[in-house]
């Protein structure tokens, strides 16, 4: 099964996916995860994602949908994906279902974690606060928020009219959200 966790930075779609990685085995194919291990290695792609992200911006599609596409067989031997992050446009969006159907993979569920931007602000300040990442400076975070409401929220619409799409209310505890998850996966199996 091939999953898209979908909302705003902070709502909690990496630490779904990674319950769900133990629990289910499935692969999360986090494009924030990536992008920092690009970072981390030093490399000459790492320095460009870098410069981006501390101005602020969104990496390339290109950029992105090259590192998807080198994941798809480790998710493909496990299974299935967790995609968190990605899609973040329409063009995305088409991009990976021509990349999956070439493979003769889809889409199955897209999860749509509900929350306000107020409780973001909060969330963000408070990981700014204890893990210092980066990308978590709540001002950058800001523009990051802005960027999704423009580029990324239009793809509901998207997966609307695939009749993928499933809303959760991502405001609820851990757990609760853990099982709405749950359920929804249990009805799309």
């Amino acid at each position: 099964m091939n999953l898209i966790l979908f909302g705003p930075p902070a709502a909690g779609k990496g630490t779904q996916a990674k319950r769900l990685v133990t629990e289910r085995g499935m692969v999360q194919l986090s494009t924030g995860d990536m992008l920092r291990a690009a970072i981390a290695s030093g490399s000459e792609l790492g320095a460009r994602v870098k410069g981006v992200l501390d101005r602020g911006e969104l990496v390339t599609d290109e950029i992105v949908i090259a590192l998807i596409k080198d994941r798809l067989p480790e998710a493909e031997a496990a299974g299935g994906a967790i995609f968190d992050g990605f899609p973040r446009t329409v063009a995305q969006a088409e991009a990976l279902d021509k990349i999956l159907a070439a493979r003769g993979q889809k889409i199955d569920l897209v999860l749509r974690l509900k929350v306000d931007e107020p409780s973001l602000i909060e969330r963000i300040s408070k990981r700014f606060a204890e893990q210092g990442r980066a990308d978590d400076n709540p001002e950058v975070f800001v523009m990051r928020l802005a960027q999704y409401n423009a580029q990324t929220a239009p793809l509901l619409p998207y997966y609307v009219g695939q009749g993928k799409l499933t809303e959760l209310d991502g405001m609820a505890d851990v757990e609760t959200v853990a099982a709405s998850i749950d359920a929804a996966l249990s009805g799309a199996a």
